[in-house]
């Protein structure tokens, strides 16, 4: 262990932290899938209220009445919310920034009374960071054990959601997804709808506590949507959720003790760092993931581009091939088309080379047989669709080719024998080339 990890400091500390991230993670893939996204940004401001009107009513600022003044203006935010949009005919996104807004500045206002008739008081910081490094001084008694306060609370909170995760499982898969099939299959979309936002609500209120206001909505929204990035299964995906919410908490611990020190400062808070780590990773995840990361796609992409030059030089090797009784194409000699830079025509070269469909000799680049019929295929495509695109189209002859070259990359043996049917299988193209015939080992 590093010489800076107490267990009895530093361990609950990670635990604290971990079981809020989790606690609001699992609930937070339902969200990410329904796209309320903004939901728990509106719920921890909208708390605020709640908080107060609790402290009002029981004259003490007790974790029960507070836990339940926030929770109960939880609900009511959710059931505002719904309201607005129904009614109001507006978006939901809309509908949230309108109720959490009106729902902040009136517990601002009512806090502005409680301080002025000298009340309470209201740490900044506190609400935005959290407490989560005085878990391990703020215990309970149980079981003849000290315990932090924060961890029971954020444990059980856990494991309510799992329970209800697990209990409800079908139910939220379907109305998150669709929820009018939910609705034919005897599913109460709309009840499984404010359940899920009365639980939103109170992880909302008990990781308050813990972390602040900038790491539940993160934590909410973040393992989430990066676990969505990594697949596309609800069960994996809520796993994943769970495991980034609980990296986040001991490199966001590890990174708020260590990373300041290194520099000689003092450490910093852990829910923030926590934050930082958990959009660290929906970044690599952005970047890295094998769905739609961004490194897959360019790599789509580059593929995409090379098999089309691939495709372009066969073309031109092949119509090379017919007009000079199989002389080969000069490295010199790429039409425009084909070369789309000097880097892909060197490439989409050595792989027909490497796939024996083309041989080098003195006089240039060749077709082996084998690149002959996957060229003569190409080829025969290209023609088939500029004969349909005059003959049921209407288009002039001298503007069909271009829309015949982007077609004959994505037209299957399936459809090209369909073109050949459509157009009564001729032997020659609107300009008059000879089409290839289509040979018995290509059908």
């Amino acid at each position: 262990m590093p010489s800076w990890w107490i267990p009895e400091i530093d361990g609950w500390i990670v635990a604290a932290a971990a079981l809020s991230a989790m606690s609001c993670a699992l609930l937070g893939n339902f969200l990410v899938l329904r796209r309320l996204s903004m939901m728990g940004d509106a719920l921890s401001h909208a708390a605020l209220p709640g908080l107060v009107v609790a402290f009002l009513l029981v004259g003490s600022r007790d974790s029960l009445p507070m836990f339940l003044g926030a929770l109960a203006i939880g609900i009511v935010t959710a059931m505002l919310v719904q309201a607005v949009t129904r009614f109001g005919q507006l978006d939901e996104g809309a509908s949230m920034g309108v109720v959490f807004t009106a729902l902040f500045a009136i517990g601002l206002v009512l806090i502005e009374r409680v301080a002025h008739a000298g009340g309470v008081d209201l740490d900044p910081s506190c609400v935005l960071y959290g407490a989560v490094e005085n878990a391990p001084l703020d215990t309970v008694l149980v079981l003849g054990r000290e315990l932090p306060r924060s961890v029971l609370a954020n444990g059980g909170m856990l494991a309510l959601n799992g329970l209800f995760v697990a209990l409800f499982y079908k139910e939220l898969k379907i109305a998150s997804f669709d929820p009018a099939l939910a609705t034919t299959q005897g599913i109460n979309a709309q009840a499984m709808h404010y359940a899920l936002m009365s639980l939103v609500a109170a992880t909302v209120v008990t990781a308050f506590w813990t972390v602040g206001s900038i790491l539940v909505i993160a934590m909410l929204i973040v393992p989430g949507a990066t676990a969505f990035l990594l697949t596309g299964r609800l069960l994996p995906m809520i796993l994943l959720s769970l495991v980034a919410a609980g990296l986040a908490a001991f490199l966001g611990h590890l990174g708020a003790v260590e990373i300041p020190a290194r520099f000689g400062f003092e450490p910093t808070s852990t829910s923030g760092m926590m934050a930082a780590v958990s959009g660290a990773v929906f970044a690599a995840a952005v970047i890295f993931s094998p769905r739609e990361g961004v490194v897959v796609r360019t790599a789509r992409r580059l593929r995409l581009g090379l098999e089309l030059t691939r495709d372009d030089l066969l073309g031109q090797l092949y119509r090379t091939h017919e007009a000079a009784a199989g002389a080969g194409l000069p490295p010199a000699a790429a039409p425009p088309r084909v070369a789309r830079g000097g880097l892909g025509v060197a490439l989409a070269t050595r792989w027909l080379l490497w796939r024996r469909e083309a041989r080098r000799q003195r006089d240039g680049l060749h077709l082996t047989e084998r690149g002959l019929r996957h060229a003569r295929r190409l080829v025969r495509t290209h023609r088939l669709w500029e004969g349909y695109l005059v003959e049921r189209a209407g288009l002039k002859t001298d503007h069909v080719h271009d829309a015949a070259h982007l077609l004959e990359h994505v037209t299957d043996d399936a459809m090209r024998h369909r073109l050949a049917q459509l157009t009564g299988t001729p032997e020659q193209d609107p300009h008059r080339r000879p089409i290839p015939p289509e040979l018995d080992d290509e059908t």
